[in-house]
């Protein structure tokens, strides 16, 4: 079979172990042509045979299995995004989601959503635990600081809190919509044993969840519109989108707009007010 050395995933695997450093990996770092690790080293971390990884940088002997490309992964010290990519190159198709618990959001993410003085705005988990809130989303939705974390839920608040619940200006059609919107987010992350503890929790909580939830209703929480009874503005209404945030398949952003320049400007003196 001939040898192409210029295959995708074979150059992305020499460029990805030329980065490491082999003494940091408990190998000596003496003579050495190129930087980074030896083939025979990277295939030693990812317990394959070094043949077989040889011939992956050579672009033959084959598609690789998942098993062999995590391997892969763990022994080059690949980010989820690299790993991703690897995949896409080895199988071409991205691989099986593997959910865990997100670890917080970055500064420049808080920032961002900062920065919208007037809109409400929050980072939220494939399985709806808020993370991150600006000030806004403080004075109009929920002051998710003074929650302890594990009520910091969506689902938990929307079923299980009667100021969220009479804050709703549809509650049905909200609580429809959340459902199924969640059951689809928890889906795509694979968060199977995560989202089963919730949901069992919040069918014993709640007869309307559990009804909803054996409907199997599946939808996109992207853009709509959705008003809310808040206590000191009355009914104000708030357009909302729902952001991917790159890199974080674990994360989404969403954003609510005023959709009145009365209403922001009253969510601004809200938020000045508490500041």
């Amino acid at each position: 079979m001939p040898v192409s050395p210029d295959h995708p995933l074979g150059v992305f695997l020499k460029d990805c172990r030329s980065r490491l450093d082999p003494v940091a990996f408990g190998f000596s770092g003496a003579r050495r042509r190129t930087p980074g690790l030896r083939r025979e080293e990277v295939a030693l971390r990812a317990n394959i045979s070094p043949t077989w990884y040889t011939w992956l940088e050579q672009g033959r002997g084959g598609a690789p299995s998942a098993d062999v490309l995590n391997r892969i992964a763990r022994g080059l010290m690949l980010t989820e995004t690299e790993r991703e990519h690897l995949f896409m190159l080895g199988l071409g198709h991205p691989p099986e989601v593997r959910y865990a618990p997100p670890k917080g959001v970055t500064p420049r993410l808080q920032r961002l959503i900062d920065a919208l003085e007037v809109s409400p705005a929050i980072i939220r988990t494939a399985i709806w635990d808020v993370v991150a809130w600006n000030r806004a989303a403080a004075v109009i939705l929920t002051d998710y600081g003074k929650l302890p974390p594990e009520e910091r839920n969506i689902l938990r608040l929307i079923f299980g809190s009667p100021r969220v619940r009479a804050a709703q200006d549809d509650w049905d059609g909200i609580a429809r919509t959340v459902v199924g919107a969640f059951r689809a987010d928890a889906a795509r992350a694979g968060a199977a044993a995560e989202v089963g503890q919730l949901v069992e929790e919040l069918c014993a909580r709640s007869t309307q969840f559990a009804a909803l939830w054996r409907d199997n209703d599946v939808r996109v929480h992207g853009e709509a519109t959705k008003r809310i009874r808040h206590p000191t503005l009355g009914l104000i209404e708030l357009e909302y989108s729902g952001f991917a945030v790159d890199g974080r398949s674990d994360l989404a952003m969403v954003v609510y707009n005023p959709t009145r320049t009365r209403d922001a400007e009253r969510i601004r003196g809200l938020v000045n007010a508490a500041s």
